[in-house]
């Protein structure tokens, strides 16, 4: 069974990117995440120590968002889910993190990554933790 605590658009402002004006004058990010949990524990104990703090993920967000630059959001995503699955009841996390206001010349409505980590690693999308 796979429990999910999602938040959605939490929105910062970074100097991610490759250009030198996305460096120099930043631009929003968007990311939504999703934790997958066993709810089974902390709805049966009431205890917020026994599931992943949202409130606590969205300021985990904002800050990886507002550290120090990198190039591609992909490496953001990356630095996003390992700060997520430091909690205790992350069992894995799925990122997405959207770049709307990516240095495009056609008109676009956003550009996003989503990548899905768990504490073992990289699972393919047709496999289970189980199969892990």
């Amino acid at each position: 069974m796979n429990d999910t605590i999602r938040l959605t658009g939490v929105r910062a402002r970074g100097n991610h990117g490759v250009f030198d004006h996305e460096r120099a004058d930043g631009q929003d990010f968007v990311v939504d995440v999703a934790v997958e949990v066993d709810a089974r524990v902390s709805s049966g104990s009431d205890d917020l120590a026994d599931t992943v703090h949202y409130g606590v993920v969205a300021e985990q967000v904002v800050a990886e968002i507002e550290r120090d630059p990198v190039d591609l959001i992909e490496t953001l995503a990356e630095r996003i889910a390992a700060a997520v699955l430091t909690h205790r009841a992350a069992r894995a996390v799925e990122v997405t993190v959207h770049k709307p206001q990516a240095p495009i010349t056609v008109p676009f409505t956003d550009v996003s990554i989503t990548i899905r980590r768990t504490r073992g690693g990289v699972l393919p999308d047709d496999r289970t933790e189980e199969e892990e």
